[in-house]
């Protein structure tokens, strides 16, 4: 995978250190939900079990470089 700076650097905070390579990877590949950004950034969803939380994950335009993943509170399927 590959990484923006931002997502390195946000990666670092208590709420996102154990957000799991595995888990990115799934949402990118398999996820319940995806959202093109008015910016061209795509949005995906995966439900992950060990945690009960849903995760999101923000790719840019490219569709390969992850800009951010974070557990997301208002997700409604």
């Amino acid at each position: 995978m590959k990484f923006t700076q931002y997502f390195l650097y946000t990666r670092n905070r208590p709420d996102r250190t154990f957000i799991k390579d595995k888990w990115i990877q799934n949402a990118v590949d398999s996820p319940i939900r995806t959202k093109i950004q008015k910016d061209g950034r795509i949005q995906k969803w995966i439900y992950v079990k060990e945690v009960d939380k849903y995760l999101r994950v923000i790719l840019l335009s490219d569709g390969v470089t992850v800009h951010n993943a974070f557990f997301d509170r208002s997700f409604q399927e």
